[in-house]
């Protein structure tokens, strides 16, 4: 005779989206990242004499005057896609924390815990909640530290970029544990860099060429300014963006499990797709 059969592992549960991407949500965001990269990257992209380049000193401001309004535009997208009362709660809090943990250590080696908060917060609730997260916490974030000016908008984008990125990483309903944690930590590293990389191209352009040469001139070519963005990058950010990316894989390492779960039961609590019902009185 044989003993009972061992029981089954119970399979786990979907993990529930607070918003479900429509075409014109991913429509809107391939636009506004579109429009993004352009922004970040002219300077590279623009040739010696170009118009572009020619208004060097005119064109961040142009550019963040289109993505402000870009950011916007696909912010009501998503939210006319599903974007409920209870993930506008949801988001109205990782915000607000959002904004508040940005000054901690503000101004020292880029100790900056807010970014762990937004790896963690795309991964669970997915990359169109994490875009209009992290874009609004940025937007938070400026107005409470008083950080508002043309570099706002790219900023935004950038968040928005990393925290969409979160939730796009695989494995969201069967990845768990250390292995999961091993992910968000290897790609918060990773994406620090690349933020503090796509916002020194914003405020690269802003230095007079005549000043310093690692300054953007656009009398150069692609070659010329590259190497002038990457002696850029190696002088003024690359220890900030070591920090920002060492605190983010830290807490991350060690506090990423218990956020996680708290995380996932307040998605399970809030019930995000589950179908309004009505019942008769």
């Amino acid at each position: 005779m044989t003993g009972p059969a061992a029981p089954r592992p119970a399979p786990l549960q979907r993990q529930a989206r607070a918003v479900r991407l429509g075409p014109r949500s991913v429509a809107a965001l391939v636009l506004v990242s579109a429009t993004g990269a352009a922004g970040f990257l002219w300077p590279l992209i623009a040739g010696p004499g170009s118009q572009v380049g020619a208004h060097a000193q005119d064109a961040p401001w142009l550019f963040a005057g289109l993505l402000v309004l870009l950011v916007a535009v696909v912010a009501a997208t998503i939210s006319e896609s599903g974007l409920g009362p209870k993930a506008v709660a949801m988001l109205g809090v990782l915000a607000a924390t959002g904004a508040a943990l940005r000054p901690v250590g503000a101004g020292t080696a880029g100790i900056e815990p807010m970014f762990f908060l937004m790896v963690l917060s795309g991964r669970v609730l997915g990359p169109g909640f994490g875009f209009v997260l992290g874009s609004v916490t940025m937007f938070a974030s400026a107005l409470l530290t008083g950080g508002v000016g043309p570099w706002m908008p790219f900023q935004m984008l950038a968040m928005g970029w990393f925290t969409m990125g979160a939730g796009l990483l695989p494995g969201p309903d069967r990845l768990r544990g250390r292995a999961e944690l091993a992910m968000l930590a290897a790609y918060g590293f990773l994406a620090a860099f690349a933020y503090g990389t796509v916002m020194n191209l914003a405020g690269w352009p802003f230095m007079d060429a005549l000043a310093s040469h690692i300054a953007y001139d656009p009398d150069r070519g692609l070659p010329g300014n590259l190497a002038r963005f990457l002696a850029y990058c190696l002088a003024t950010s690359l220890g900030w963006d070591l920090g920002r990316a060492v605190v983010t894989v830290v807490l991350t390492l060690t506090l990423g499990a218990t956020l996680l779960r708290a995380l996932r039961r307040a998605t399970r609590r809030a019930a995000f797709e589950a179908p309004v019902t009505f019942e008769p009185r």
